[in-house]
């Protein structure tokens, strides 16, 4: 869920889109929205570089990996609200 959210609000960001409301809104935890700031930045560097294809390969391995990381133990968070 995470990776599908992340890659999709980062191809809708890369393309000049602007999210509405805040990363709740958008169906995103505050780690997932940090996780898609990261990747969009990484993707637009990559875009300016490398061109949209390689940009576009970024987001997919990027979200994947990043949302893996975070997920691996199973839960939200390691802070005090767990």
């Amino acid at each position: 869920m995470c990776t599908n959210a992340v890659r999709y609000w980062a191809r809708e960001m890369l393309a000049g889109g602007t999210p509405y409301g805040d990363y709740q809104s958008m169906g995103l935890s505050n780690r997932q929205y940090d996780i898609l700031r990261e990747v969009v930045d990484a993707a637009r560097a990559t875009k300016r570089a490398q061109g949209q294809r390689a940009a576009d390969e970024l987001i997919d391995r990027r979200a994947s990996e990043d949302c893996a990381d975070h997920y691996r133990d199973g839960g939200p968070t390691d802070g005090p609200w767990r």
